[in-house]
């Protein structure tokens, strides 16, 4: 028989060899090579994004992505921190169940979660208060204040239902003062919005918008560079357009504003089947 005939495993303990070496093995120094560049431009233009996200702006495999950022050293540009929420370790608990744990949304409108976060100005702070459909991931309602009380959300959560056209049937937050107090409740109420509220200090139950103000934060950058307090409102607004119409999120594959326009259209085009039948 010939050698060439022999199984690989016959012929690699003839040769002396490992077997593994007999089959075909491309070399992709320089492949790789063009996929680092092109790694680099979209961390140009997204420098928070892992090698997740770059993986679905490249339509590669992210497991090849995270091989080439490894070999070459790349990193996000910028790194998130935990969450932490020290400030409702001294709080009351509530008896208002977690309904995010137990709904799994399947259309917007359905589950909407809120939060707001404080952005360090030279003489004190502004505070951004965001309303997320948790379903297509979008910022559907925020406001900006230079005081954060019940006003700040309840602006947010008002928005959000007139850009939205609609309320929510679920509305979950953390057990923050401001989500907890009686003029809150009632405006949800008035609304025929059912609360829900992650545990005390437990920032992780309410992880879509703790997600959201950790990555805005970072992309936002040092907010010393701002003169004043309107180029900080105007660098907020951008960088909420940037996030519901430009970054992708990892659970919807897409920009939010995409997911949201794509579901528009598959539901009305089963309302028309609907009616063909």
């Amino acid at each position: 028989m010939d050698a060439l005939d022999l199984p690989k495993a016959a012929l690699a303990r003839q040769l002396g060899i490992a077997r593994a070496s007999l089959y075909y093995q491309p070399k992709k120094p320089r492949e790789d090579a063009t996929i680092r560049e092109c790694i680099l431009a979209v961390q140009h233009d997204h420098p928070a994004y892992g090698h997740r996200r770059i993986a679905l702006s490249l339509h590669l495999n992210k497991k090849r992505i995270l091989r080439v950022m490894r070999a070459f050293g790349l990193n996000p540009r910028l790194a998130r921190r935990p969450p932490a929420k020290p400030a409702d370790c001294g709080q009351p608990a509530t008896t208002v169940p977690n309904l995010a744990q137990t709904r799994c949304p399947i259309r917007p409108n359905v589950l909407w979660a809120g939060d707001f976060t404080y952005l360090p100005l030279r003489n004190g702070f502004l505070y951004l208060a965001t309303v997320m459909d948790v379903y297509t991931r979008e910022i559907v309602g925020w406001h900006l204040s230079t005081r954060h009380t019940t006003a700040l959300i309840a602006e947010a959560f008002r928005d959000a239902v007139r850009r939205a056209h609609a309320a929510p049937s679920i509305f979950h937050s953390d057990q923050g003062s401001e989500y907890v107090s009686g003029s809150y409740t009632r405006l949800l109420n008035w609304y025929g919005v059912t609360p829900s509220h992650s545990t005390k200090s437990s920032p992780w139950e309410n992880g879509f918008q703790e997600s959201f103000y950790n990555n805005c934060k970072l992309e936002l950058g040092n907010l010393a560079r701002f003169d004043d307090l309107g180029a900080l409102i105007a660098a907020v607004h951008r960088q909420l357009h940037y996030y519901n119409h430009d970054r992708i999120h990892t659970v919807i594959k897409m920009p939010p504003v995409y997911y949201h326009d794509r579901w528009i259209k598959t539901f009305a085009q089963q309302k028309m089947a609907i009616r063909a039948n």
